[in-house]
């Protein structure tokens, strides 16, 4: 969190700090609206501002833009709230758009009766179609003067009356808005006449019944940076085209500071989606299983799949912060997970496709404890005991009958080694009444436990296995990617987005573990040994374990960078 970082956005703090301005102050925000969980691309900003923040000895806070009551719960305050603490940030206040509609109500008057606002009848539909629409022609995108609405030249005195009115509650749901008056003509479109206020009867989760007209985002939100002292405003290039509105909000009223806006290129992943309202359809379509799936970009489905937040702030640190919009691999997200979880996780065996292995030679009834190594990154992790006997599970992809040349796991007549333990080799198999493989049978050298074979002999393989008699049942959830194309929203002919999911991003297995697992706790991260990482979910109960794969042990980014 506290890298030494030079971007062009904290180059414009510096300068302004070196001219004076603000007397001398930095203070950022990051303002989420309440109406979904929090996913990467949004950590990537409020970690930009808060570090910015934290560099220049300033001050961060919490804004919740909360003035769309039909979409924002407390559950999304709450949440959003946890996910930021467990990233690592802190703010100094917490506060809500929502507490300034008195204020923001008052400022909307200001403009009324100076003549650069005005109450409109037209439905939403007629007030699009007013507006216009860019068009491109040989090339170039132009944007045809839009209409002025046959309200626009009410009196102040009449636009007050109405306004008022709508407060009071005299009107239908949006039968009335207030738009400011500013040009039908502006080539940007959000500066023909935008809606400031719309009349709506719904229950606001702070505000009650209080209010039935609600300010529109783009009419709140500058002024709530105003309000609050903002000095660098930082937000994705998406509200670039808004820039001009709010300046041109900000220059009709009384507001004591002027807070600087300053664009940057979002955070796009590959194989996923980043947009609150995608992400809602996935959820309320039962794609997924919630915002909480491994499989979503969400702040929580990272902590469910195993991810660590120092793993993120690196990940969103290496992304760095540019003008231009792209595209991240996610291999460069799983890179950085990777080398945390290396680093942190505890080793333990685990088999998800499980066989039987039974040591013809080893004494029945028998069993004894070997020592295996907690974390090789990690001296201090020391090592811890595991139950070995005659009936192991292994791997079943780990052996074959009729094994290819560069095979060298365990087939009939081969030796190799087990895991802290001996060499073994097999001698036999068993068939079921179907001829399906059902035991593999094999000895072992006793005078190799730990280490090689006296007589100098070499294996090519060591194979992980769990003793049959002391394993834990454990269910394993596989994740991959979400979607089966880098960029699930690029579609051709009557294809969706959501034709895009992937038929095969969750997997399923039912395997044994080492008896250590038994009692693991949620959020609990372990590497399977030659599986991968491994969290523990929340969905597990007593008698059954159940592990999220986070990721798994090749690093594709590494590789491709040459590492």
């Amino acid at each position: 969190m506290n890298q030494t970082t030079t971007d062009f956005i904290r180059d414009m703090v510096r300068e302004d700090l070196r001219l004076g301005k603000n007397n001398g102050k930095v203070q950022t925000r990051w303002p989420p609206e309440p109406n979904g969980y929090i996913h990467v691309g949004h950590a990537k900003g409020f970690l930009l501002a808060y570090g910015i923040a934290q560099e220049f000895g300033g001050v961060f806070n919490l804004r919740f833009d909360d003035t769309n009551p039909t979409k924002e719960e407390q559950e999304y305050v709450d949440g959003i709230i946890e996910d930021m603490r467990w990233l690592g940030v802190d703010w100094r206040d917490v506060y809500f758009a929502s507490d300034y509609f008195e204020q923001l109500y008052e400022w909307a008057e200001v403009l009324i009766r100076a003549g650069k606002a005005f109450v409109c009848d037209l439905s939403a539909e007629e007030v699009s179609e007013y507006r216009g629409t860019a068009v491109e022609t040989d090339g170039q995108v132009i944007t045809p003067r839009g209409k002025d609405s046959p309200y626009r030249n009410r009196s102040p005195e009449e636009n007050l009356d109405l306004f008022r009115r709508m407060r009071a509650g005299e009107f239908p749901d949006g039968s009335r808005t207030l738009r400011a008056k500013i040009d039908m003509a502006h080539p940007n479109l959000n500066m023909r006449d935008p809606v400031m206020y719309r009349i709506l009867r719904a229950t606001h989760h702070r505000q009650g019944d209080a209010w039935c007209i609600y300010p529109t985002y783009d009419w709140a939100h500058g002024q709530s940076d105003a309000i609050e002292g903002v000095t660098h405003s930082t937000c994705d290039l998406g509200f670039e085209n808004h820039r001009p509105l709010y300046d041109w909000f900000l220059d009709q009223l009384p507001v004591r500071t002027r807070p600087r806006q300053i664009e940057y290129g979002r955070l796009n992943l590959t194989h996923t989606v980043m947009s609150k309202r995608w992400l809602r359809q996935l959820v309320e379509g039962g794609y997924v299983e919630g915002w909480d799936d491994p499989r979503l970009p969400t702040l929580r489905g990272m902590r469910r799949r195993g991810y660590t937040p120092a793993g993120i702030r690196e990940f969103v640190h290496a992304t760095g912060v540019t003008k231009s919009q792209g595209m991240v691999d996610t291999a460069l997200l799983e890179h950085f997970q990777r080398q945390e979880l290396n680093r942190t996780s505890p080793r333990v065996m685990a088999v998800l496709d499980p066989i039987r292995l039974v040591i013809t030679n080893y004494p029945e009834g028998e069993m004894e404890w070997l020592d295996a190594v907690n974390n090789p990154e990690d001296p201090a992790a020391g090592t811890r005991k595991t139950p070995f006997s005659r009936e192991l599970y292994i791997e079943r992809e780990d052996f074959l009958e009729d094994p290819p040349s560069k095979f060298f796991r365990l087939s009939p007549g081969r030796e190799v080694r087990l895991r802290y333990a001996y060499f073994v080799r097999c001698t036999d198999v068993v068939r079921d009444a179907r001829g399906e493989l059902a035991e593999i049978r094999c000895t072992y050298d006793p005078a190799t436990r730990g280490g090689d074979a006296p007589d100098g002999r070499k294996v090519k393989a060591t194979l992980h296995w769990v003793s049959a008699a002391h394993a834990v049942d454990l269910e394993a959830r596989l994740y991959d990617h979400l979607f089966v194309t880098e960029d699930p929203t690029q579609v051709e002919g009557e294809r969706t987005w959501l034709d895009n999911l992937s038929p095969n991003s969750l997997v399923i297995c039912h395997g044994r573990g080492e008896p250590c697992l038994r009692d693991a706790k949620p959020f609990e991260r372990f590497q399977f040994e030659r599986k991968g990482y491994f969290c523990v979910d929340p969905d597990s109960a007593a008698g059954r374990v159940v592990f999220n794969r986070t990721a798994g042990l090749r690093d594709a980014w590494a590789k491709t960078q040459g590492a």
